[in-house]
């Protein structure tokens, strides 16, 4: 369920705004949703994991404030996130 240094690297070169970028909102969010996805996977077939679904939900809101915030402040960023991560329908 955890993120692996090589997968969490091929992340941040995917979404980095600059060379030296690591924690934009663009890489905080995909990284998130990269770990909902993982999750949400591991709950299909653990349905009685509880812990684990309680992660998730804080996930998913930590992700969703944070889209909030890029929502806030310029939309088309917004609307390019989302459409990259193919998120929100």
């Amino acid at each position: 369920m955890t993120l692996t240094q090589q997968r969490k690297q091929e992340i941040i070169t995917q979404y980095q705004v600059h060379d030296t970028d690591t924690g934009s909102v663009e890489v905080q969010v995909a990284m998130l949703t990269e770990r909902i996805s993982r999750l949400s996977e591991h709950l299909q077939g653990n349905k009685k994991d509880h812990s684990s679904r309680r992660g998730l939900l804080k996930l998913i809101g930590q992700r969703k404030r944070l889209l909030s915030y890029v929502l806030q402040e310029n939309r088309e960023r917004y609307q390019a996130l989302i459409g990259r991560l193919g998120i929100r329908g």
